[in-house]
């Protein structure tokens, strides 16, 4: 399928008025200089992810963070529709280089929709990775902030985010905490 053959390149995952509506009074975390969701630095553009971000390199900023394996676009095309068919579930925040047309930043925030606690919802922040050429810009720190502060308005009893134990500082500046009591199991079915 070539390039906007099926018309729906900018089409987000989902509606971007929920992003640039967020309430960031509560954020403790402080940008020097500043920078916000809707102007996360000059020639940025902070947005959900669409259709045509495979075009815009999307699956190579995620192999820099961990493997991702050859996804053609036919196959991203199938992940994407999969997903937008899941409404309030998948937020997938992107930072896009306006100059260059790549995307550079991205995190996700996967809302678990639950039974206990009143059929509330559980957040997981995942899949946080920006460009190796654009670290030191706060865009991290941006992501994680947002997909937080989004996390919240959308009445998350809880969000968790699974890390490496070298990152928990980092990560606790947004108020994650590693709970006492709590573990982390894994079983891996495959290797990609």
């Amino acid at each position: 399928m070539e390039p906007g053959q099926n018309g729906n390149e900018n089409k987000p995952i989902f509606d971007h008025t929920v992003l640039y509506n967020l309430d960031f009074s509560k954020s403790t975390t402080q940008y020097n200089p500043a920078v916000s969701v809707k102007d996360p630095g000059e020639g940025l553009c902070m947005r959900p992810l669409c259709r045509g971000d495979y075009d815009k390199g999307y699956m190579s900023l995620l192999s820099q963070m961990t493997k991702v394996g050859d996804v053609s676009r036919e196959e991203f095309e199938a992940r994407f529709s999969a997903m937008e068919s899941c409404p309030d579930s998948y937020y997938i925040v992107v930072i896009e280089d306006v100059m260059t047309k790549k995307v550079i930043g991205s995190g996700t925030l996967v809302i678990e929709q639950k039974f206990i606690r009143k059929c509330s919802s559980r957040g997981r922040i995942e899949d946080v990775v920006v460009h190796n050429q654009y670290r030191g810009r706060q865009l991290v720190k941006l992501l994680m902030d947002t997909l937080m502060v989004l996390s919240y308005q959308l009445g998350c009893y809880k969000v968790s985010l699974e890390s490496e134990d070298d990152r928990l500082i980092f990560y606790s500046q947004f108020g994650l905490i590693k709970e006492e009591g709590q573990n982390y199991m894994c079983r891996r079915f495959k290797e990609m």
